[in-house]
């Protein structure tokens, strides 16, 4: 029911329109603030548009329901083309439906210089031309009634894919090694990735580097304190933490890592990226390979 707050009576009409199959409709109206006159008067006027819009409303928000987290140019890019993205972006607001986000404070692992300092070989160009070109890594906390979760997941820059992920309740050097290895089995023969940070106090441990260097990783960081350096791993912790995080209640941690895993997959497998031509990380990677 949360779906409709729009602000005109004939954008009213087309949302208690559309909801009517579900809805009463008396409490549709009065939800909306809508005299049953007032809507029947816009229902039946400008017969083309409001089915149009109708019609539209339908699809996007069948596309909403499927992925809550959308917003109007990924909804735009599935409706297809011919489908003007401002007249989507509008119906969404008139539905009530955008994303909204919330801002949680960042974890840093940054203890001083306790290791050795890679320099940063990436410079901000996140752009890969093949798979395992160049990765990306940071840890993100996640709390629940008092207790955390710490998450950290490798990124290949080729097509956005989570190639790697370990959750723990420690960020310890433990967890970023188990991560690592797990990206290790991806790689071929001559396959070597950069793979950058920030310069965590895990990252300078002496134990990692040695095992990026065995498999033929190059170590690449972050200047100090610049989380631009990093800026396309912290736009996917954003958008993770909108989309299966905030907002919602968790009983515990074990609950909070499998929801976790399925977003992980959903991300990998289904979540269509425009930046991919409209297809899912593995999509693309399958595609590419063609």
């Amino acid at each position: 029911m949360s779906a409709i707050r729009p602000r005109k009576n004939e954008e009213k009409a087309n949302a208690v329109q559309e909801l009517r199959p579900d809805y009463p409709l008396d409490l549709l109206l009065r939800y909306a603030n809508l005299a049953r006159s007032t809507f029947f008067y816009h229902l039946h006027g400008k017969d083309k548009t409001r089915d149009d819009n109708a019609s539209l409303c339908a699809q996007i928000l069948a596309i909403k329901q499927q992925n809550p987290h959308y917003g109007y140019r990924r909804v735009t890019k599935q409706l297809g083309e011919g489908i003007n993205h401002k007249r989507v972006q509008r119906l969404i607001q008139v539905m009530g439906l955008q994303v909204k986000g919330k801002r949680q404070r960042k974890y840093y692992s940054y203890r001083g210089e306790v290791g050795n300092i890679a320099p940063n070989h990436l410079q901000r160009d996140f752009h890969a031309t093949v798979p395992h070109q160049k990765w990306l890594t940071d840890i993100t906390e996640f709390k629940v009634k008092g207790d955390k979760l710490y998450f950290s997941p490798i990124l290949d820059c080729y097509n956005n894919e989570l190639i790697a992920y370990q959750c723990s309740r420690h960020p310890d050097g433990r967890l970023v090694k188990q991560m690592v290895l797990q990206a290790i089995a991806r790689l071929a023969e001559g396959d070597s990735p950069i793979l950058h940070s920030d310069q965590g106090i895990q990252y300078q441990m002496a134990s990692y580097q040695q095992l990026l260097a065995e498999h033929n990783i190059v170590q690449s960081m972050s200047r100090k304190g610049n989380c631009l350096d990093n800026a396309a791993m912290e736009s996917f912790f954003g958008r993770m933490k909108v989309e299966c995080f905030y907002g919602k209640t968790f009983d515990s941690i074990e609950e909070l890592e499998s929801v976790i895993k399925e977003y992980v997959r959903y991300y990998n497998e289904e979540r269509i990226q425009l930046k991919l031509n409209g297809l899912s990380p593995v999509q693309y990677r399958i595609q590419s390979l063609k």
